[in-house]
């Protein structure tokens, strides 16, 4: 036991021993490391200082060649704006120098227009005391010529005026007889070549249309059914598509009347598929009703899209296509307003060709010249003024609105296509067939023409003939003579354009008759 506890007490002062001297040695290596952090930072805050001495003497010599550089160019600029200065006072020096020379210049110019107005001023007292004296002169003279001649100057002034009057009045006649021949004769030639090369090549079929339409039925008892019960189906069709519904003792038939020629088509379609469907009821009514407007509405498209293609124009605004569609049902005197816009485009189309006018933009204004008809009825104003504002607002070149606005003559044509457009639209509208017209209004059209030739002084009868195409006016020989019988066909013609409404051309005849008889006994 004993030993035991003198080798543990060894063995802990061994292990004391042995951490001491750790501890010793620990202590020496850590005093040598911290020396070699003291030398290496030493080190490297002396290798700092001298690099940071290196940057300074390169940064002040990079700023010392800056100023110097930047010291250069002022110099130069300071030249350079000096340079300028001197220019631009020498220049200031010249132009004071002119401004003096011009002022001298103008002081002896207003010195030289004062004299001169002092001379005129001086002329013209001279000028007004001649002028005053002339004048006491003349009335003085006048006075005496009253005395001796016993008129007034008034009535002096009006025999002259009736003297020259009556001797000029038949050299005036000649003159516009001899004008009017010469121009006829060359215009008549050329406007007959081109009218008739044009119409030759060019040929239209005419259809006249109504203001009714009539739908066939099966049978009368179909009658029955449309009406409905109580007038409830004619009721609802009426409402639908406002249009009238006529049925009378037609047998199989019903007569379908509306100013609109679009809602009658409307309505005739919607009946012809309700007695085709056999159910005819306010419900389907409105259903086939419906179904009807919108192949109307396709079918409008599509003849503006013909229309278009036929006269080949170009490219057109849709809405314009639409409305040149809606023209296939309207009429003018019973003509198809749309081919009467087709053929109106080959006709101007063919004269442009002829005179060297642009052909596409010839038919484009001719095709277009009554598109204001599509919607007449539901704006305010003519067709021509309506027409116009459409075309300005789609953007349609300026010959195109210049011939609607001009194609009636409310305006002065501005183009040749606008005349040309006129002329086409005449030609179209006054051949045999292309117009009916009411026997009540072609009466009224002759008697008028008959009356206004009548008016006036040495007229002794007139005549309508040829359907109104022409009126002979019957004068009194003693009192119209041959020269003043060509005015009196001018005056009439004047008076006839400006107070009658007619489609194409009245001719005026006046005929002069002297008849000399005797009897042999």
């Amino acid at each position: 036991m004993p030993e035991v506890a003198i080798l543990i007490v060894s063995g802990l002062l061994l292990l004391i021993l042995g951490v001491a001297a750790g501890i010793v040695t620990r202590a020496i290596y850590v005093e040598k490391g911290f020396q070699n952090a003291q030398d290496k930072a030493k080190k490297v805050i002396e290798d700092a200082a001298k690099q940071a001495e290196k940057q300074k003497k390169e940064s002040l010599l990079e700023t010392k060649q800056d100023i110097h550089k930047q010291r250069l160019e002022f110099d130069k600029e300071t030249k350079e704006r000096k340079e300028e200065l001197s220019n631009q006072e020498n220049k200031l020096l010249q132009r004071e120098q002119s401004l003096d020379n011009r002022s001298a210049n103008l002081d002896k110019r207003e010195q030289n227009i004062d004299r001169k107005e002092e001379s005129v001023d001086e002329r013209k007292k001279v000028l007004d005391e001649k002028h005053s004296k002339l004048e006491t002169l003349i009335e003085e003279q006048s006075v005496k010529l009253q005395e001796i001649a016993q008129i007034t100057t008034e009535e002096a002034k009006k025999q002259i005026f009736e003297r020259v009057e009556s001797e000029m009045t038949h050299e005036i006649a000649q003159f516009i007889k001899e004008a009017e021949d010469e121009a006829k004769h060359e215009v008549d030639k050329k406007a007959k070549q081109l009218l008739a090369s044009t119409l030759q090549k060019y040929a239209q079929d005419v259809v006249s249309e109504h203001t009714v339409s009539v739908v066939n039925l099966p049978n009368d008892d179909m009658k029955g059914r449309i009406i409905g019960r109580e007038g409830r189906n004619i009721r609802t069709i009426e409402a639908l598509t406002g249009v009238d519904l006529i049925i009378d003792d037609t047998p199989e038939a019903v007569v379908l009347s509306g100013f609109d020629p679009i809602r009658r088509e409307i309505a005739k379609r919607a009946i012809e598929m309700l007695v085709q469907d056999g159910r005819i009821h306010p419900g389907r009514i409105e259903e086939l009703v419906e179904k009807s407007r919108e192949e109307i509405d396709r079918f409008i498209r599509d003849k503006g899209e013909e229309a278009v293609f036929e006269t080949g124009i170009g490219k057109v605004h849709p809405d314009l296509v639409k409305l040149l569609g809606r023209l296939h049902f309207r009429t003018s005197y019973g003509q198809n307003v749309l081919r009467h816009s087709i053929e109106c485009a080959f006709l101007t189309g063919k004269m442009a060709a002829e005179i060297g006018e642009d052909e596409i933009l010839a038919r484009r204004a001719a095709l277009l010249h009554d598109i204001g008809k599509a919607v007449d009825h539901e704006i305010e104003g003519s067709h021509v003024e309506i027409g116009a504002n459409i075309a300005s607002r789609y953007k349609e070149p300026l010959a195109v609105i210049d011939a609607i606005l001009s194609h009636h003559g409310e305006n002065t044509a501005q183009t040749n296509i606008a005349v040309l457009v006129a002329a086409a639209d005449t030609l179209s509208a006054a051949r045999p067939g292309a117009r009916s017209e009411s026997l009540d209004s072609y009466i009224k059209r002759l008697e008028q023409l008959e009356d206004l030739s009548s008016k006036f002084d040495g007229v002794e009868q007139a005549y309508a003939i040829q359907a109104g195409r022409e009126v002979r006016v019957m004068v009194k020989p003693d009192q119209i003579d041959d020269v003043l019988a060509h005015k009196l066909a001018r005056d009439i013609k004047e008076q006839i354009e400006e107070q009658l409404s007619y489609p194409g051309t009245i001719k005026v005849t006046v005929i002069r008759e002297t008849r000399a008889q005797d009897i042999a006994k």
